[in-house]
Formats: structure tokens, sequence, C-alpha cells
């Protein structure tokens, strides 16, 4: 599991010491936390050769135990150590914000053969030290794990200067002139990798009222377990529900539209646009300064939500009528007012109103959030200076958790139910406490209190509920997993744990801020599906692959179920479609990405969609990389979308998003 280094400049993180006290007041006078501890810079890592240089990789080898079918992959076969209770204690960890990993040289290209680009076929990873973000300051603000908004003035990390973006000459947006560009296809494949680095996840929702149900909306992105089921049958399968998604007759995609990259103010280089959802009619993406609705097949401009600054967080949830929630800005950033994310907002899908815009303060100082979420009708936001709680109609204030110098919420999971992450104790004898809050007034239903010395903690699902950790810095390479802990909803009671060991496994999740972003696994039918890291494939020349194997969530044992990616392909978990699992398919380098329904039983994959293979579709999708662009599927439909917007530009035409269909 691997994920780049966090970038500067949203508020810090860190606490307070001692007792919890109790954990609701009104939200006018909480008390002021203490000053939150800093975590220590991760130490530098080896430059990455440039892709096409260097020796090739060794093959991996397989383990005595792995199927002859994934050579190089993970032992897939071992049984991981089943649940055993409550966790043991920790070693105090030197915590720090997930530490760049080491990447070997990519392979180099066969004579005569076909080139394998960056992105396709082998990982890149950003060199550390290279534009990482210096030991934070005390008072300073500090930018959430993850979120790509940089200083003014500063590039963004790992992205040179003067390389170009790729670029898409397809179908025009709507009142905008056709994408176009010439130059040489090698470089322009080299680049898509390069400037995907840069990219950082964000959060993505759909809910879609097909499938005769009306009433039911499904919300998901890579780590959202909503609507899930007991698990049935044993593990090689058993009976399951099917989803709403069916195959097509044809499953060759079009490009639908694209949305053109939009202009970063003056004396601004990286503006966030973190935030995209979908329903059947509406997709909405997050602009500078703005909200945008398109119409879902034609790409043309439905409403503009106008802000007045940028959007800092995007809830990953949405509420039966088409409800969801923001963070941004008051005013446009500058070099001198940097500006905190203070304003919480709550806005339709269907037209773009603002139902409301809020505050909180903790004292006379208004908090800067760091996560928004959703659960049933409540809006929730936190940070290490307080929290806050309203209702998605009205605004109306419902609780707020109390801050002290023992105890304080980091951020809430939503959903299908509402989970905090409570931090209790000083930062080398920290303890965390997995909570099931109720949403209408923040009463703790359960919970489960983790290892002391474990630092973060992030909410995988929250029914059945299960969050990720890194326990003791043990996964070694920057995803912040190395262990999920399944866990009992209405007891509190630790269900299993289960290993996760990084260098097997590619799904990563930030709890350090952003709480509930996870991506390269999905939740459901009382399984965890996750993606297992890229190894090489059985085909000719250094192609690449990887596999999806499930863990049961009673046991914490694998199931023996997997899907194997197929050679030059690597598969992410992007949600759950009933029993099923949806996966989106990164290509080789001379096809399209394809987007899949894996069944919770048998494990038979079902192409839903295939992209176009044309070399300037390729250009645009290779920049829009799993692990870091918002990706989301339904009813024939693929949007992928950037989460930041950058002044570096080599003139050619960008994108900010993409859609394809089938049909």
């Amino acid at each position: 599991m691997t994920q780049p280094p966090q970038p500067p400049d949203q508020p810090g993180f860190g606490p307070p010491p001692e007792p919890e006290p109790p954990r609701l007041e009104k939200p006018s006078q909480p008390e002021q936390p203490s000053q939150p501890e800093q975590p220590q810079q991760a130490p530098a890592a080896p430059q990455a050769q440039p892709p096409g240089f260097g020796p090739p990789p060794e093959p991996a080898q397989p383990s005595a135990q792995q199927p002859p079918s994934a050579p190089g992959g993970p032992d897939l076969s071992k049984t991981p150590e089943p649940g055993y209770g409550y966790p043991q204690a920790s070693q105090p960890p030197q915590q720090s914000p997930q530490a760049a990993p080491q990447t070997p040289p990519p392979a180099a290209p066969v004579p005569g053969g076909p080139q394998t680009p960056p992105g396709y076929g082998y990982p890149q990873q950003p060199p550390a030290g290279y534009g990482y973000p210096g030991q934070p300051q005390p008072g300073q603000p500090q930018q959430p794990y993850g979120q790509p908004q940089q200083p003014y003035g500063q590039q963004p990390y790992g992205q040179p200067y003067g390389y170009p973006h790729p670029t898409v000459p397809m179908q025009p947006h709507p009142g905008q002139p056709g994408g176009g560009r010439k130059g040489n296809a090698t470089l322009a494949i080299i680049v898509a990798a390069v400037v995907a680095i840069a990219l950082i996840i964000g959060a993505g929702v759909w809910y879609s009222s097909a499938g005769g149900d009306d009433e039911k909306k499904n919300t998901a992105n890579s780590g959202d377990g909503g609507g899930t089921k007991g698990a049935e049958g044993d593990g090689s399968g058993g009976a399951t529900t099917g989803g709403d998604e069916k195959a097509p007759a044809d499953p060759s995609a079009k490009v639908l539209f694209q949305v053109p990259a939009p202009k970063v103010p003056k004396d601004t280089t990286t503006i966030v646009t973190s935030g995209s959802w979908m329903t059947d009619k509406v997709y909405a993406k997050s602009g500078v300064a703005e909200v945008v609705g398109y119409d879902a097949a034609k790409g043309s401009e439905l409403w503009t939500l106008d802000l007045p600054g940028p959007v800092c967080e995007a809830s990953d949830h949405v509420t039966e009528d088409g409800r969801t929630a923001i963070i941004y800005k008051p005013k446009m950033p500058t070099k001198t007012d940097p500006q905190s994310c203070t304003q919480v907002a709550a806005f339709d899908l269907a037209t773009g109103e603002k139902l409301w815009s809020e505050t909180a303060r903790t004292g006379t100082q208004e908090i800067s959030f760091n996560n928004v979420t959703v659960s049933g009708n409540t809006v929730a936001a936190g940070s290490t200076s307080g929290g806050a709680a309203w209702d998605i109609a009205s605004g109306k204030a419902l609780w707020a958790p109390k801050t002290s110098d023992a105890c304080y919420d980091s951020g809430y999971g939503g959903g299908p139910k509402m989970v905090a992450v409570r931090k209790c104790g000083s930062y080398e004898q920290r303890q965390l406490h997995i909570q099931t809050i109720d949403p209408k007034d923040g009463k703790v239903l359960s919970e489960y209190k983790m290892a002391e010395g474990i630092e973060y903690a992030a909410v995988v699902s929250t029914d059945p509920l299960v969050v990720a950790a890194d326990v003791g810095d043990s996964a070694g390479d920057g995803s912040g997993i190395s262990d999920f802990f399944s866990i009992d909803n209405k007891s509190g009671e630790l269900r299993t744990r289960i290993s996760a060991p990084g260098e097997e496994f590619a799904a990563r999740c930030d709890g350090i801020t952003r709480i509930e972003h996870c991506s390269g696994l999905a939740v459901g039918k009382d399984r965890l599906y996750i993606a297992t890291e890229e190894h090489e494939g059985t085909g000719d020349g250094y192609s690449r692959t990887n596999e999806v194997v499930a863990f049961d969530l009673s046991t914490g044992k694998q199931t023996g179920q997997r899907a194997d990616a197929g050679d030059g392909y690597t598969s992410v978990p992007l949600r759950m479609d009933g029993d099923n699992v949806i996966a989106y398919k990164r290509p080789p380098y001379d096809k399209g990405g394809q987007v899949v329904s894996i069944d919770g039983g048998s494990f038979k994959e079902t192409k839903l969609m295939e992209n176009p293979a044309e070399k300037s579709v390729r250009d645009v999708e290779a920049r829009m990389l799993p692990q870091h662009a918002e990706i989301l599927y339904a009813q024939g439909r693929l949007y992928m979308s950037d989460v930041y917007a950058s002044e570096l530009s080599s003139g050619d035409k960008e994108y900010l998003a993409v859609a394809f269909g089938t049909g």
C-alpha cells in the first residue's frame, strides 16, 4: 500500500491530555483545547529514476504457497492471524504523516517491443523530499493528509515546472472549443504518470433511483459499506443479492463530455477542487470557488453554486432526497492571508441551491474544520480544535462534542451510521475511542477503546463498522494501514483484527484528518474486499497485474475468493453494488480502462464498460489514477475527475473531469 506524503496548509492536528469529561454540550461555549502536538517529519527517500531509465527490476519470487497463476504477488493462500480480541498495546510510535515509500525503477523497454508507460503496468511514486513539507510550527495551520492544497507560490508535490499535461481532443464541452494536441507520444505517456502523482484522492458520491426503488438511494466511495448485509454461505461464496448494475449488450464506451480545467486566480499555484457527486440526472463537481451541476449525459451546465472561497472538503454521502455538505473558505486565499476552512454548507444536488452556511466556535475562535460527513439528516464536521453538527435541511445546531485537555473528536464517519474517532490522552499515551453515536443528538451508543499508542484511525465503513490503523507505524509504506479492526456497532466489542501488510495489499486510508477517505477497498456482505499490490504478470514482457481478495469480518480470515485483474490490468474496488463489488481496472498502455462487477459469491467478473483505446483518450484517463482521483460509476456512466486546479500548464488543453458512457 502506497500513499504520497502530506502537503501543508490546513489546521494542525494533535491534542490534549487526560480523563475524558462528559462528551456533550451545546455548541455555544466549548472549552479551548490545548495546543496540538506536531508530528515528526518523514525522512526523505531516494529519488526514483525517470520512466524508461535504469535496469529492469528483478522478477518477484512467488512464495512456496502462492498459486502459480500469480507469480511475484502476495501469498494469498496463507491465512492471516484470526481476530484475537483486544489488541496488544504497542510502543509509543514516533508518528509522522505517512513517510514517502521508496520506489524501484521501472523496467527498461524491450528493444523493438512496445514501450510500457509509467502508470500502466508499473507503479510510479514521487521521490521523497521533493516538495515535501517541513516540520510544522506550533500555531501554524496544516493541510489535511492527502489534500493537495499548496502554499501560495509553491508548486504541487512531485510536479516539475514546465511539464505538460496530457490532453484529450475529444467531443467539446458545451460552450467550449474542442480540445486538440500534438506532440511526442512517448513524452505524453510519461508525463501522464508524472502529473498523476500530484493528484490526491478526493471524495466521490453517487445516489440513484434506478432499479425500480425510488425511495432507496445508494452512497458510494472506495471505502463505504453502505447497504451491506450479513454474511451468507461459506467462504466459497454462498447466496448473493444482485445489485442494480447490469451488463450492457455492448460494453464499449464513448466519451460523453469533458469539463475544461478552470483557471486559478492570479498569484495562486493550486486550488483544491475536492468533491464530485452523481445522480440519475446530474453530475456535480467542485471547481474554483464553486460547485457546478452538469447534465449527467450531455455535460451541459444545469446550475452553479457560487462560493466566496474554494472548497476544502466534501462529504462522501448524500441523503435520500439528494442533499450533501461541503467545507469551504470564507474568502479567496492570498499569499498573506491563506484563510481557514471555517464555513460548512449544505446544498441540493438537483438544483444547486445552498440550503444554509454555518460556522462554529471554540471560545471566541472560529473552528477550522478538517472533515465533514452526512448520516441520516445530520451534517457533522470535525477537527483538532472542535466539532459541530447541524440539521441538513435547516442548518439548526444539533450538538457539539466537549473539547478539553483530555479528549476531542478528530472526525466522523457517516453513511448508514455515524461514528466518531475520539482522541484521548497525550501524544505519548494516546488512546482512540471508536464511538457509534446517535446523529440526532450525539449520544454515544457504543464505544471501542483501541490500544494505547495508536495515533490515527480511519473509518472504512460504519455498517458493518470497520476501522483501519497503522499500528506502531508498522505498515512502512505510507498507506496508513497495517491492520483492520472489525467492531460490533451494538456492543462496541472487537469482532476480529485483520493483518494487512503493506507489501501485500494496495489499500490506503487517511486517518490523520480526513478520517473516512480510503481507496483500494470496499466493505459489504460482512466482507472486506481489498486490492493486492501489483506484481509480475504471467504474460510476455514486463506486464504487471494484481487481484481483489476477500476477508471475513467475523473471523478475520481470507475467504479464499480471488478475482484476477488479468495481465497488464490492475483492479481497484470502488464500492459495493448489493453483494457485488464494482471495480475499476487500470489498463495496459495500449487499451482503455474497464469497469467490472465482481460477483460476491462466485467472484465471477462481468465487464460493464470498456473505455476507448485511442491515445488521446488514454492520455487523459492515465492522469486519473484511482489512487489520486475521484472515480464514480453507476448505470453505464463513469466520471473521472481531478481534485485540484493548477496554474502549471504546457499550454495544451487540460481537463477537470471526463465522462464516459455505454449505449
